[in-house]
């Protein structure tokens, strides 16, 4: 069954760390995964991607707080988030593109109170 499922979610203090996992099964030939992240009454926007060979990409409100990385083997994605504001609190989900088909996680929430 081809799916993508997020952990790490929570609550958390401003100024505050979380990190967030997001383990694809049954996806092959992964070429990309990213973050995404949607607040209330916001679109969805990109938080990182990172594709093969390593290639990462930020929005620019979270360059040089949030890293993410990838184990290749593992077909996982991870998002560390350092620094945490108020102003992240949103809906986390990752996706996999994979051949040009791309694939979405349900969701966690990250909330940071101020």
């Amino acid at each position: 069954q081809v799916q993508l499922v997020e952990s790490g979610g929570g609550l958390v203090q401003a100024g505050g760390s979380l990190r967030l996992s997001c383990a694809a099964s049954s996806i092959f030939s992964i070429n990309a995964m990213g973050w995404y992240r949607q607040a209330p009454g916001k679109q969805r926007e990109l938080v990182a991607t990172i594709i093969s060979g390593g290639r990462t990409n930020y929005q620019d409100s979270v360059r040089g707080r949030f890293t993410i990385s990838r184990a290749n083997v593992k077909n996982t994605v991870y998002l560390q988030m350092n620094s945490l504001k108020p102003e992240d609190t949103a809906v986390y989900s990752c996706n996999a593109n994979s051949k040009g088909i791309v694939y979405w996680g349900q969701g966690t929430q990250v909330t940071v109170s101020s």
